[in-house]
């Protein structure tokens, strides 16, 4: 090992452990669920996982899981173009294209891993991509990659985003979230269609945290505001809603799947997902189109918990999606808000920069729908008591659309 490498390295995180921003991995004994046992705190409800619909440790999913094992063994040992393709990869890709109604489908070993096979591939020379400036890393670095001129428009802004389609060469892109991971928020994407097809531009949409919580049936932001059909693109995930365990996806048109197929670098350079992984998450899909109880619980608790933190003088940022912001401000003071709530038997994880912009670090709720009123109340409590104790409850919140996260980007 290079001696001063190894030095600038040690010296680096000396100074993050300094500001308090220092990140230490927790460690859990048993399943996700909403409540786990961590080696460092005990026994804690969880309020930081993407597990929206309590699936992580479904008995069906995890069944069909191991069966999907056994079936087919840990995996192929190489990429599918090269040796072959499972029937279970076949059968999920097909059940994704028509759970969220397009032509076809594509899985992947992440939805970062979909977002960066699909965006430079799609995205040549002489074409324009136009992006949320809020967008998720995966769509930046996917950006990045591509040979496209690639400029973002201000959040959610229209007026910004037309003025940037005028001057598009070539396609258009428009990129967005569907719900912003850090905000809760939506994309506008009833007037970014209208755009769309007023310029030519094609949609694209990732959709991993309106996966399973948006929607009459939970199909997402599309399902939402009611545009099925009037999306180019979606790309998602399998690791939040839909089993939590990995995966992503990108469905579209056949033409444009055949596309990827023979293309995308992260699919013919990468392994297939696992076996078990595709079986487990066929069964979450299949759950969630078989129990729409999940979803209303899902959306009580939701409700639920924003009355509460309300009740207690905390303002969270607004939004329908399960992601609940309370903005505190100071990354190191998030972090150890997020540690006292731990220490009373809460786990949410504080975020700071550069996950989101300076000065708006914010400890984030997930709601799922495995969480019981019992186990809502003990986190009300914490953040009842911490927030006393750290003098939080009553302080309004930054906006989202107060600040910019082009810096980021």
């Amino acid at each position: 090992m290079n001696a001063a490498f190894d030095a600038r390295l040690k010296a680096e995180l000396d100074a993050l452990r300094a500001a308090g921003t220092y990140k230490t991995l927790k460690h859990l004994t048993g399943p996700m669920a909403a409540e786990v046992h961590m080696q460092e705190a005990g026994d804690v409800v969880v309020l930081s996982s993407n597990n929206y619909l309590g699936l992580a440790d479904d008995p069906e999913v995890i069944q069909a899981g191991i069966d999907g094992l056994r079936t087919y063994g840990a995996g192929t040992a190489s990429v599918r173009f090269i040796c072959g393709t499972l029937q279970i990869h076949r059968e999920l890709e097909e059940r994704i294209a028509s759970f969220f109604g397009f032509g076809a489908a594509l899985s992947y070993v992440s939805c970062w891993s979909a977002n960066e096979g699909l965006i430079p591939t799609i995205a040549t020379a002489g074409n324009t991509i136009i992006s949320d400036e809020l967008n998720h890393a995966s769509i930046i670095d996917g950006c990045r990659l591509a040979a496209a001129k690639r400029t973002r428009y201000k959040h959610g802004d229209m007026d910004d985003l037309e003025r940037k389609l005028r001057e598009a060469d070539g396609t258009a892109f428009i990129i967005t979230d569907g719900v912003f991971s850090m905000e809760g928020s939506l994309a506008n994407l009833p007037d970014i269609v209208g755009l769309a097809q007023r310029y030519g531009a094609v949609t694209i949409v990732d959709d991993s945290h309106g996966t399973g919580v948006m929607g009459k049936t939970g199909r997402g932001t599309i399902e939402h505001f009611g545009l099925e059909g009037k999306i180019d693109i979606l790309t998602g995930t399998l690791g939040k809603a839909l089993g939590g365990a990995a995966g992503g996806f990108v469905a579209g048109s056949p033409a444009l799947i055949d596309t990827l197929i023979q293309r995308s670098r992260t699919q013919l350079f990468s392994n297939a997902l696992p076996a078990t992984v595709a079986a487990s998450s066929l069964a979450a899909i299949n759950r969630l189109a078989a129990c729409p109880e999940l979803l209303d619980r899902q959306h009580a608790n939701i409700a639920y918990f924003r009355a509460g933190l309300a009740r207690l003088g905390f303002r969270p940022l607004d939004g329908p999606s399960a992601i609940i912001p309370i903005i505190v401000g100071d990354t190191a003071f998030a972090i150890a808000m997020s540690d006292r709530l731990l220490k009373r038997g809460v786990f949410v994880t504080g975020f700071g920069f550069p996950v989101v912009p300076e000065g708006t670090a914010r400890i984030r709720v997930q709601m799922s729908s495995a969480l019981t009123r019992a186990e809502l109340d003990r986190a009300l409590a914490a953040f009842e008591a911490v927030g006393t104790e750290l003098g939080v409850i009553g302080n309004q919140p930054v906006g989202s659309a107060d600040f910019k996260g082009s810096e980021l980007r």
